[in-house]
């Protein structure tokens, strides 16, 4: 039996020791150290493990203890972004699962230090929902300040003043640029509602500028007889030369100006094939073939006056690597759960770890992507 069980038996013992009569006096006093004996060894164990209990409930108050202080020891003032919220959250959420594995403090301390535990876990819980609150204040903000400049730039877009529209236009993506980030499900909505006000004004611009016909058609040739020159490229030059080369003529493909829009299309599928075959020739890896090709699109998209869609293209790759960096935090995150307490899931850590490189490997193309957008834009 365990060793209370053997105390509260060894009472009724004695209670039946004493009931007992006398036994013959040449054996009383045997029977009875024997006895005594037997009862010496229980009542030691007993006070032994009261004792051992006693001790372990001291150690257990010192632990909550040490939870407590940190907990209040927080630095409020430094907790300033979202990131650093959910870096603090996830250690204190980690204090209080910590906390659940402590067993009891002493009685007369117990209900008093988790009082305190929760005392501090309050303070920081209402101080990051008071935080939340704030945020949530300035993003609506933000959304009134951009739904404006949506209302001023809807009505500049049938305006036929090129020249001064086109300035004005150019003024509210950059003031848009310099307001901060509204609740998501907004997001996607007001930049859209922005964004096709500025791009309708461009487009009527382009389509009104009737000397753009000839000189469309001008590059159109140019750009054919640019993808002839491609497809013709010396095979006897090594490598590095015929990759210079190749680099030359994309480069001079960005510096002709746009074409007809009904060709536009086709003949930039016939010139990527021809980048593409080259580059398969010359063994580029796709990092590279992405980046020269997105520079090839950027002279596209920005037009005579249409910054406008490379500050669209940007904002869109901002949102894509602020996406992206979540993603990679989560899988972080899960990684690490994973290698700590999964049981033969070495198979889910590779799969994760491959997920994350990945992650990586986008988000520096999306960097390289924006470096390239900023030039253009200077």
């Amino acid at each position: 039996p365990d060793v209370v069980s053997a105390f509260h038996q060894l009472q009724k013992l004695h209670q039946q020791w004493r009931e007992i009569g006398p036994v013959a006096k040449e054996l009383r006093e045997e029977l009875w150290a024997r006895f005594k004996a037997a009862s010496t060894v229980i009542n030691k164990r007993h006070q032994e493990h009261f004792e051992s209990l006693k001790s372990k409930e001291q150690e257990n108050l010192v632990a909550k203890t040490a939870i407590c202080e940190e907990i209040e020891g927080i630095d409020f003032d430094a907790l300033k972004t979202f990131k650093d919220w959910e870096e603090k959250n996830k250690e204190v959420i980690a204090l209080q699962d910590k906390w659940k594995t402590i067993g009891f403090a002493p009685k007369k301390s117990n209900v008093k230090i988790f009082e305190r535990f929760r005392a501090a876990c309050d303070v920081y819980f209402n101080k990051k929902s008071a935080f939340y609150k704030n945020i949530k204040e300035e993003m609506e903000k933000n959304l009134e300040l951009k739904k404006a400049l949506c209302e001023k730039a809807e009505a500049l877009k049938d305006s036929v003043e090129w020249k001064s529209t086109t300035e004005k236009m150019i003024a509210l993506q950059k003031e848009w640029k310099t307001i901060g980030s509204v609740a998501r499900k907004h997001s996607d909505v007001v930049w859209k509602r922005f964004i096709s006000a500025c791009d309708y004004f461009f487009e009527q611009k382009n389509k009104n500028v009737s000397s753009q016909k000839s000189v469309e058609q001008t590059n159109l040739a140019a750009k054919k007889a640019l993808i002839e020159k491609i497809n013709k490229l010396d095979e006897t030059l090594s490598a590095d030369e015929a990759l210079a080369e190749l680099k030359d003529m994309m480069a001079e493909w960005n510096a002709i100006g746009h074409v007809p829009f009904k060709e536009k299309d086709k003949i930039y599928k016939e010139y990527h094939e021809a980048v593409d075959s080259q580059f398969d020739r010359l063994k580029v890896d796709q990092t590279d073939r992405k980046m020269q090709s997105f520079r090839s699109n950027l002279n596209d998209m920005a037009g005579e006056h249409g910054k406008g869609k490379l500050y669209g293209e940007r904002e869109k790759l901002m949102r894509m690597y602020d996406r992206m960096k979540n993603e990679l935090q989560t899988y972080e995150n899960n990684i690490g759960f994973l290698s700590i307490s999964s049981k033969g899931g070495g198979g889910l850590v590779k799969e994760m770890e491959r997920k994350i490189e990945k992650l990586k490997d986008e988000m520096a193309l999306i960097i390289k992507k924006i470096d390239a957008i900023d030039e253009n834009l200077e």
